[in-house]
């Protein structure tokens, strides 16, 4: 696997930041390894590629070199790199037609967590927006606690974002837009040292990166990638949130927004995708878990409550649900409050006490187990 990693590095310094490409040519070979090997017949291939590809192929001196620093990077860094064919690399990223054939991760969290979602908005997040994130993470955490948290740990939205969910004791992954030897904004650094022990720090950036605009945009990609659906808090008519949203949208994933104030600067974005009908509007955790379906708390009860009995008839079962409202009940209460004769109670009962469902008690009595 190393050796797979080292040419998968340096496959991504040969093609730049043009991911669809590096896809393209890593899923025609199986694997970064294969794509040096046949370095010198790129053609053969891929029968369109470029003259300015077929040649620029041919030579991976440099490419590799920088491979072999980095190498010696994430081994000192204990960082992971995944590449596109690791069982662990994020699988709902991997199914994008520009996904990252490497990524680079430090942290505990399972990044195909049952359900991921990420909150994007503006950096100016102001005190509305902020209360939206503490009341609708508390809440969720509440009823469905499966659930992985993802932003990009910039200012206002994303590190509020972060935070609410380190405190309610959720996942969180922040997805960055340069190297794994910084951090920024350098500002957040404690919060992104709290994320490696409980989440992570994920880029598809090589150390030694620098956070530029375009970084971002592209950034903007893996938090939609990554995740089952996108939650816009505030945006300005104009923001990266909703390059994030429009990317999701794009990937057949689902869109929410939080309704704003008419007016309001931070607002507009918000309520101009929820009147465009390209995000759903959500105000709060049960919105937003009615809409998307998630098995929470109560259901996962209700389910291993149905798996406990799975082989009762409907008279057993109008029995079982009695004695899980009130236990212990005598037969001929029982017998009254189902409208099932004694006799025909009398058997379903012994059926009952054979399937080990329920037992009984000395005057008559029936206790569900």
């Amino acid at each position: 696997m190393t050796d797979e990693i080292y040419y998968t590095i340096a496959l991504t310094r040969m093609t730049g930041f043009n991911a669809a490409m590096a896809l393209q040519l890593y899923q025609a070979l199986g694997n970064g390894q294969a794509v040096y090997e046949h370095r010198n017949d790129i053609g053969d291939v891929i029968p369109d590629a470029t003259p300015r590809l077929r040649e620029s192929m041919k030579h991976w001196d440099d490419a590799l070199k920088r491979a072999a620093v980095e190498m010696e990077f994430i081994t000192k860094n204990n960082i992971r790199a995944l590449t596109i064919n690791d069982t662990d690399y994020p699988q709902r990223l991997a199914e994008c037609p520009d996904a990252p054939i490497l990524l680079y991760y430090k942290g505990t969290a399972d990044l195909n967590q049952r359900y991921v979602l990420n909150m994007v908005g503006t950096r100016r997040c102001t005190t509305y927006g902020q209360d939206l994130i503490r009341h609708f993470i508390s809440d969720l955490r509440q009823k469905c606690p499966q659930v992985l948290i993802v932003s990009g740990l910039a200012y206002g939205i994303d590190i509020c974002a972060h935070r609410n969910a380190l405190q309610q004791g959720y996942e969180t992954v922040g997805v960055l837009a340069h190297g794994l030897d910084q951090i920024y904004p350098y500002a957040h650094r404690d919060t992104a040292v709290e994320m490696v022990r409980q989440g992570g720090l994920l880029t598809e950036y090589i150390s030694q990166t620098e956070a530029l605009p375009n970084n971002f945009r592209q950034r903007n990609r893996i938090v939609a990638g990554i995740s089952d659906c996108t939650i816009l808090v505030e945006s300005a008519y104009k923001g990266g949130g909703l390059i994030t949203c429009r990317i999701a949208q794009e990937y057949g994933r689902d869109v929410f927004a939080f309704p704003g104030a008419v007016g309001m600067a931070y607002s507009e974005g918000c309520n101009l995708m929820i009147r465009n009908n390209t995000a759903a509007l959500i105000t709060s955790a049960s919105d937003f878990l009615e809409t998307v379906r998630w098995q929470t708390i109560e259901q996962q009860k209700d389910s291993v409550q149905r798996q406990l009995f799975p082989d009762l008839t409907p008279e057993e079962q109008q029995v079982v649900s009695l004695l899980q409202q009130t236990n212990d009940l005598q037969l001929n209460i029982i017998s009254v409050k189902t409208n099932i004769p004694i006799g025909q109670l009398t058997a379903l009962l012994f059926q009952l006490e054979m399937k080990g469902v329920i037992k009984p008690l000395a005057g008559g009595t029936y206790h569900l187990l």
